[in-house]
């Protein structure tokens, strides 16, 4: 219900009303590994409820990775997402929190600077409690200060950030049709 107050008030902020195409994201520890399958119900039940009924848009898919690598390269669920937005099916990421999208700093700022590269806008949604991202409603232009801060980290090592993008592409390129 929220979701659906955010979407309308962006609609008011900037005369566009958006369908959103919305990629839900979750990573779990290794250790869930044996309830992988409730886990997976489970989360595709907490999406479907929360944007089930949803007249802006769709759930377009439930990515949940449950692995214990912090790399981006090595999470095909998350991978597959970042294809999807590449393709146009995604446009709006939801994640319960910020640690879900990226383990460490410089995994979320290269992260980030793919995403927002896209020739298509990708959004960004985050639940956490102490600082969540809304790149939709965009208060305190978030989108840019996030851009900001990504484009200076890679600016503190360029050949690093090209290292991890091309092997985040050819993992991406090496992905069959059901992101493996």
């Amino acid at each position: 219900m929220e979701f659906k107050k955010e979407a309308e008030r962006m609609s008011i902020i900037t005369g566009v009303k958006r369908d959103y195409r919305i990629g839900g994201y979750v990573k779990r520890a290794k250790l869930n590994l044996r309830n992988e399958r409730e886990i997976r119900v489970f989360h595709q039940n907490v999406f479907k409820r929360r944007f089930g009924d949803f007249e802006d848009g769709e759930l377009v898919d439930v990515y949940i990775d449950i692995t214990g690598c912090k790399e981006t390269v090595k999470r095909p669920e998350m991978l597959r997402l970042m294809r999807d937005c590449a393709d146009g099916k995604v446009n709006l990421i939801f994640a319960e929190t910020k640690g879900y999208l990226a383990a460490n700093t410089r995994e979320f700022c290269y992260w980030l600077h793919f995403i927002f590269n896209l020739s298509d806008r990708v959004d960004i949604i985050t639940d956490d409690d102490q600082f969540n991202i809304n790149t939709v409603i965009n208060e305190d232009k978030q989108r840019e200060a996030l851009i900001k801060m990504a484009e200076d980290y890679i600016y503190l090592n360029p050949p690093d950030h090209q290292k991890w993008l091309k092997g985040v592409v050819s993992a991406i390129a090496d992905l069959g049709e059901d992101g493996k």
